[in-house]
Parts: C-alpha cells; structure tokens; sequence
C-alpha cells in the first residue's frame, strides 16, 4: 500500500465518525506500526486537516455548516427569529448591518440556545442598548451554522415561512 493511498484511507475512516480512533486500531487496520499512524497524522495535519488527539484516540474536527441569511424585521421579533435559528438546531454566529457611510458593522453573538437568545435581549435590556437594525430600518444579516446542513435547511424554510427573510 503507497503512503499517499494510506493517507486517503486514515483520511476517510477519520470522516466516517465522530468517535475516537485508536492509533493502535488504526495501524492494525492499516497493516502499519503505529508510529507510522502518528508520522501520516502528522502529514495530514500540516496539509490542512485539523485532526485532534485525544486520549481516546484521532477525531476529524469537523467544521459546521454556514449560511449567510439577510432578514428584516423590528425590535418585538427578534426573540422570534433567534429562536427559530436555534429551534431548528442551528445557532448564531454574528449579526451585520450594511450602513451607507461606514460599510459593514458586525457583532459576534454566539447563540447555541433559548437560553442564549434570553440572555442577549436582558443585555441588549439592562445596557439600554439599541440593535445594529436601527441603522438600517430592520433589515441585518446573521451567519447562521450547524453541525449539518438539515439544520440550516429548516431554520431557513422557517424563517421564510414567518416572514423573516429578505
């Protein structure tokens, strides 16, 4: 078995589950030492895989799923649309606004939950702040991730069904 072939095949049996892999499991599978597992990790990872160690064995960090949405609504629908985003099992990464004079304005927000979507508007509340949304007369951006595509395809097909996509 060639090197680059190996590699493909550690490569794929490290996206075909989300549970440790033991080197020793791996070199066995392999028909390699497993000191040969640790040098091909090693390759893969300078190559651009994020493969991580742990004590249990090698897992493939996945990267999430990622749409940019354009909505529009006002302030007494913004528990409604986070939400929806998170109901579906997505969350929210950020929110921007496209302002005339001064471009993009971003904020990170980080919302994986009901109870993150409670905790921003008692901030948003207790600080006396306005949203990024009254720069633009309602209309922002959210980057919206899961860890599938499913995820973003329902927080979509709800956010349109209420009215919230632009």
């Amino acid at each position: 078995m060639s090197r680059e072939y190996r590699l493909q095949k550690l490569l794929e049996r490290l996206q075909q589950t989300s549970n440790p892999l033991s080197g020793s499991a791996l070199a066995k599978e392999l028909h390699v030492s497993r000191q040969v597992i640790v040098q091909d990790i090693t390759l893969l990872r300078e190559r651009g895989n994020s493969i991580l160690a742990t004590r249990l064995g090698y897992v493939l960090e996945k990267k999430p799923c990622q749409e940019i949405i354009k909505v529009h609504h006002f302030d007494d629908r913004i528990e409604e649309e986070l939400n929806t985003i998170v109901d579906a099992g997505a969350w929210v990464k950020d929110v921007f606004v496209q302002h005339e004079t001064y471009g993009r304005l971003q904020a990170e927000l980080s919302i994986h939950s009901r109870r993150d979507v409670q905790n921003f508007l008692e901030d948003i509340r207790k600080n006396n702040s306005a949203p990024l949304t009254y720069l633009t007369n309602g209309i922002h951006y959210h980057t919206i991730e899961a860890s599938d595509p499913e995820a973003i395809q329902e927080a979509l097909k709800n956010l349109d069904n209420l009215g919230f996509l632009c």
